[in-house]
């Protein structure tokens, strides 16, 4: 491509940027302007590795032809149709395809457009649900500390990130947590699920005693990412599972990043053994190309929300935009790749290269933990004195400089690149990253 035709902004003013320092980039830009396989280019045409999915979310790579073509296809046979008390055939198409990779007895999808709608998806389904067979006084929703469900208000008053709730006052009402799981002096620089933790798990008793028959719904993520990258402790989510069952609470899995091959199955709930209600997705779901976002449940839960009614709408929610055909052509495209391509059975086959090359990282100056799981890891940092979160952003901002994108939460390195890498990427990662730490300390 010429690097003329790329476009270029004149003026960074109008712009809000999420999630950013919108004062430091505007006065420093660092800009993407097209992408490959797993490359990012900026305007100049330099080259950056992806280390990161984008944001956990290209999970095939970078321009696909297959789906940029499944887009364009649809875009010409059908740009939009509502789906309320109307539809389009490859909404269901993609619903059907997204339930063959869901466990089994979880086929209905409800479609979204984003993670953090389908967070608030799969609350009010599980609220609907209860409702529906009788247990109208469940409406507790109980989340985890340091857990990211999203931006909407259902998910961020689920959420326990403190940062994203602080600025925007009173949360929704009857919510609780439940303690997160990282216990760095006992599972310090653990490969794979920590050894210690999963009695805390049972902190769900201690709600239960304190709340009584009111609890509708836990929802946690398998493995936390945006926190930065907290692995579940063995036994832990199985424990939850059957705590859960025995309360009559509906478990909410959101694997938004943790769906679609991350961690070397096609849902997380699926390598770590346990087997949710509610299932929340996005990300890998189109490969990022078209927004889109679902929530897969289990079967029960549709039937008694839908036949519940006699007739007229079951579940009074949805979006404009719910299986918009765009996202949906999209979505079947990048399934296709997902299957044709073994995504996670590539990550199964590096995993342990992966692995051996994060926790080289222990070494390091700073490094006071390096914890990993599939193709995702987390390098923790010690924090600077009165400025925590600021060493790792200055390693963001050498390791881009040096031709690698890397994400950081607080003082946390979160890694998490394209299924497609190779060893010779994995290399060059860890290398940029172990460069920008030590040049860090210098």
């Amino acid at each position: 491509m010429n690097e003329m035709s790329i476009p270029r902004p004149n003026n960074l003013d109008a712009f809000w940027m999420p999630y950013s320092d919108n004062k430091y980039f505007k006065d420093k830009p660092r800009m993407l302007a097209r992408a490959k396989g797993m490359l990012y280019y900026t305007p100049e045409g330099r080259e950056v590795l992806d280390g990161t999915a984008g944001l956990w979310c290209c999970n095939a790579g970078h321009g696909r032809t297959e789906i940029t073509e499944a887009i364009q296809k649809q875009a010409a046979i059908l740009d939009f149709a509502p789906t309320f008390q109307l539809a389009h055939p490859i909404a269901f198409e993609a619903a059907a395809r997204i339930a063959e990779l869901t466990p089994a007895g979880m086929d209905r999808v409800f479609f979204t457009n984003s993670g953090s709608e389908s967070a608030d998806t799969a609350l009010k389904i599980a609220l609907a649900y209860q409702k529906s067979i009788g247990q109208s006084q469940r409406v507790r929703l109980v989340g985890r500390e340091r857990g990211y469900h999203g931006v909407g208000f259902g998910g961020m008053s689920v959420g326990g990130i403190g940062g994203n709730r602080k600025q925007f006052g009173a949360m929704l009402p009857y919510v609780d947590h439940l303690p997160h799981t990282h216990l760095p002096a006992k599972n310090a620089f653990t490969r794979g699920e920590p050894t210690h933790g999963a009695d805390l798990a049972d902190t769900l008793e201690n709600l239960v005693a304190l709340h009584g028959d009111t609890i509708a719904a836990v929802m946690v993520e398998p493995i936390a990412g945006s926190t930065g990258v907290l692995i579940p402790p063995k036994g832990y989510l199985q424990r939850l599972r059957d705590l859960c069952t025995k309360h009559g609470i509906l478990l909410i899995f959101d694997e938004v990043i943790t769906g679609f091959g991350r961690i070397g199955t096609d849902f997380g709930s699926e390598r770590l053994g346990v087997t949710p209600d509610i299932i929340t997705m996005a990300k890998g779901l189109t490969n990022a190309a078209v927004p889109m976002g679902a929530v897969a449940c289990a079967n029960f839960i549709y039937d008694a929300v839908v036949d519940g009614v006699a007739n007229g709408i079951e579940l009074f929610h949805g979006y404009t935009y719910s299986g918009h055909p765009l996202a949906a052509a999209a979505a079947i495209a990048s399934m296709d790749i997902h299957a044709r391509d073994d995504l996670p059975g590539r990550v199964r086959n590096i995993e342990k290269y992966w692995e051996d090359a994060a926790h080289q990282m222990r070494s390091a100056p700073n490094v006071i933990d390096v914890r990993n799981y599939g193709l995702i890891a987390g390098v923790e940092l010690a924090p600077r004195e009165g400025k925590p979160g600021s060493r790792a952003m200055d390693i963001f901002r050498r390791c881009f400089d040096a031709g690698v994108l890397i994400r950081v939460t607080g003082d946390i390195i979160a890694l998490s690149p394209p299924l497609i890498i190779e060893p010779y990427h994995v290399d060059r990662i860890f290398e940029a990253v172990n460069d920008a730490i030590y040049k860090e300390a210098a």
